[in-house]
């Protein structure tokens, strides 16, 4: 297509994306509306004030209209003595004149009859007959609101832009407005790509997974002022998606996710390339969301984002949000920025610019942010339990630990946890966190690993560290404490303990029974990272095999299928299992029972909790120990996980 301006299958770099966005001027109109209906629009022109408001002088009081200078010389022991002329109720025009002498009864909202110039309160004043005493003397003026005095004829009340509120509403209906000028709402068009798509609420077959982005998505498009209108999931089929975005052209705006990267069944840029001008962006230096496409359709936005669930949000958030909100009228949402300390280097790839999702943690030496975990693949917790993120320019490889960043947060404010616990993930602190909720204790828990938890202890980040790390010597924790350098520092509060053994199939078809039999029985297994306790004790256990056969520990593992597969997660191992990827792998016998997978013990790990002594007399941590050594506690425990003798004991490192 000759002339067609478009950059095709080339990174773009974030600032020229922006420019290009800026530079697109989609128009959709607007419309007059009730302002019954107006709350949360947005105005599209300057209003004036059709009349004043209010559009007569008026009483601000139920009382008595008089002229104020017959009430001077008024006092509660030398009450003046006007005489009743009449009664002015609201709504009506009063037909009678205050005179020297004289009052009439008035109402609150009611019009100030000629001839006064002031209102006293009812509850100085007493009726008798066809006389009132007045108790309470009033200058001219007092509690009468004039005509105007609130907005006046001519007057600017609104500008264009303004987003309408409760009280926005109530000035035009102050001055007669029925109906507003707005912006109409773009209706965007939202739909899915992949074969591997389900519906929310459907049975997920093996290989499937639900469709999240087109969901999180309109939840976005509606706080951005749009409209949103989901059309399904397309299959990875060329015909099915220019169907779908034959029928999405009837919308202001198009959004799909997923089918934007480079593989056979990636057809959207396809697709989109077939209207005019077509694809102007497909690909961005940028980490997450590498494959981003954005077309002009027969001058319709349309934006293709990546399947991965924290990739189409944070695109959606960085790019998409501020051209919806540019046209349903409403300014670009400023996020609020804040400056914190990296406590670990942080690596980044050169060449692109990264958008790296954290949490925020209060310490001894100000905030600190934690990169959240799950990130890379897409985890939606990503976001759902992130406070906000950080922005790696292009040119680093890394941050140094201790580099102070600009954080920009997903909400106007920042909402410290009443108790931070920073460790191993657990299902147990899961449940020991709804316990400190129902305590009204505020709860945050950041899943940096046993290590990473130890180091949030030493620099004041943490309250609690739930940790499990075995030592070569057999001993669970201590060891790994006193090389820390923590010993005088912390307690090591005994938690609760975990299940470890085999994972294998449900009826255990080859008979596994011991380690031994993982070596001999030349199965398929899927192993837990380096340096995770469950990593430490089947190396352990091999080399104890190892020792046994007099055979050297590398050549004994390298006859093992599947050791160098590392899974990051107990779930990870036993959906492994569970879908025959591998026959066996090492877990906790929690993960087991979910999936209905049997389970054959090895040992008990310990779950401990690590935490310093100048935060021990928290009130929050005193109730988290109370509660780790309650039976409500106990009885909540998942079948796995179990409390002991030594739960809620206090060591002294």
């Amino acid at each position: 297509m000759e002339g067609k301006k478009k950059v095709f299958r080339k990174l773009v770099t974030q600032n020229e994306v922006f420019k290009i966005l800026e530079s697109m001027n989609f128009k959709i109109g607007t419309e007059r509306i009730s302002v019954v209906d107006a709350y949360g629009r947005v105005v599209a022109k300057d209003y004036e004030a059709i009349t004043d408001s209010p559009p007569f002088d008026k009483s601000t009081m139920d009382g008595y209209a008089v002229i104020a200078e017959n009430t001077f010389n008024a006092d509660e022991d030398s009450p003046v003595e006007l005489k009743l002329i009449g009664r002015i109720p609201a709504g009506s025009e009063p037909k009678l004149e205050i005179e020297n002498g004289t009052t009439a009864e008035i109402s609150t909202g009611a019009m100030i009859p000629k001839g006064a110039n002031a209102v006293v309160m009812e509850e100085y004043c007493e009726e008798r007959e066809n006389r009132v005493l007045i108790y309470r003397a009033v200058t001219p003026g007092e509690n009468v609101m004039y005509a105007g005095s609130d907005i006046m004829a001519g007057e600017l009340i609104l500008r264009e832009g303004t987003t309408l509120t409760s009280r926005e509403v109530g000035v035009l209906c102050a001055v007669g407005y029925s109906e507003v000028e707005v912006y109409r709402k773009p209706k965007v068009a939202i739909f899915s790509t992949g074969n591997e798509l389900v519906n929310p609420g459907l049975k997920l077959e093996m290989g499937k997974i639900y469709d999240i982005n087109s969901y999180s998505l309109i939840s976005s498009l509606k706080e951005d002022g749009a409209i949103p209108v989901f059309l399904g999931i397309v299959r990875d089929d060329e015909e099915e998606i220019e169907r779908m975005v034959s029928k999405a052209m009837e919308f202001d705006a198009i959004i799909c996710s997923g089918g934007t990267s480079a593989g056979a069944g990636d057809l959207v840029y396809k697709v989109f390339d077939k209207f005019e001008p077509g694809v102007i962006v497909h690909g961005i230096a940028v980490k997450p969301g590498k494959p981003t496409i954005i077309a002009n359709l027969n001058g319709k936005p349309a934006f293709g984002l990546p399947g991965n669930p924290t990739s189409a949000l944070m695109i959606y958030k960085i790019f998409v949000s501020p051209l919806i909100r540019k046209m349903a009228g409403l300014e670009d949402k400023k996020d609020k920025v804040i400056s914190a300390r990296v406590p670990m280097r942080v690596n980044s790839a050169v060449g692109r610019v990264e958008y790296l999702p954290v949490n925020i943690v209060r310490g001894d030496e100000g905030f600190s942010v934690y990169p959240v975990s799950g990130y890379y693949s897409g985890a939606i917790t990503a976001l759902s339990e992130t406070d906000g993120f950080i922005v790696i320019e292009e040119d680093k490889s890394f941050l140094e630990e201790g580099e102070i960043v600009r954080v920009r947060l997903f909400s106007d404010e920042i909402k410290p946890a009443d108790l931070m616990i920073i460790g191993s993930h657990c299902v147990g602190v899961d449940v020991m966190a709804k316990f400190l909720r129902e305590n009204k204790i505020k709860v945050k828990s950041i899943n940096a690993g046993s290590s990473g938890g130890i180091s949030a202890v030493r620099r004041g980040e943490a309250d609690i560290a739930g940790i499990h790390l075995l030592d070569e010597s057999g001993e669970y924790n201590v060891p790994y404490l006193k090389r820390y350098g923590l010993e005088g520092r912390c307690y090591l509060v005994k938690g609760y303990l975990r299940e470890q053994g085999i994972i294998v199939k449900e009826g255990n078809p080859l008979g596994i029974r011991k380690i031994e039999d993982i070596v001999d029985k030349s199965v398929t297994i899927v192993n837990r990272n380096r340096g995770s306790g469950t990593r430490i004790l089947f190396d352990m256990e091999l080399k104890k095999i190892s020792e046994k056969k007099g055979v050297d520990f590398k050549d004994l593992t390298s006859r093992i299928k599947g050791y160098n597969i590392e899974a990051k997660s107990h779930t990870s191992v036993a959906v492994s299992v569970a879908s025959g990827k591998a026959d066996v792998g090492l877990g906790i016998k929690t993960v087991a029972d979910r999936f209905s997978l049997d389970f054959v013990p090895l040992r008990a790990e310990e779950y401990d909790f690590l935490i310093l002594k100048s935060k021990f007399e928290r009130e929050e941590v005193r109730k988290f120990v109370e509660i780790l050594k309650s039976a409500e506690f106990k009885k909540s425990l998942p079948s796995g996980i179990r409390t002991y003798e030594r739960t809620g004991e206090v060591v002294v490192i």
